[in-house]
């Protein structure tokens, strides 16, 4: 079995929202699926910070900036 590397996780999370999920990327992603949502690391971090995880958003961004912003 796998285990969370949810200090390590951490490092690369940009999200700004302060959630019981960060770090444990398993549960942050689901979750943002249930809401018909990206999570806060699918966006640049000048974007997550307007809270907007829409996959419209997503799709707004990437086409205007291409894939260079993606980790």
């Amino acid at each position: 079995m796998r285990t969370c590397t949810i200090e390590e996780n951490k490092r690369y999370c940009n999200c700004t929202y302060s959630c019981n999920r960060k770090g444990i990327c398993c549960e942050c992603v689901s979750y943002h699926r249930q809401m018909g949502e990206l999570p806060a690391c699918y966006f640049p971090d000048d974007i997550e910070a307007g809270y907007d995880r829409s996959i419209a958003n997503f799709i707004r961004v990437y086409n205007k900036r291409g894939s260079g912003y993606l980790r």
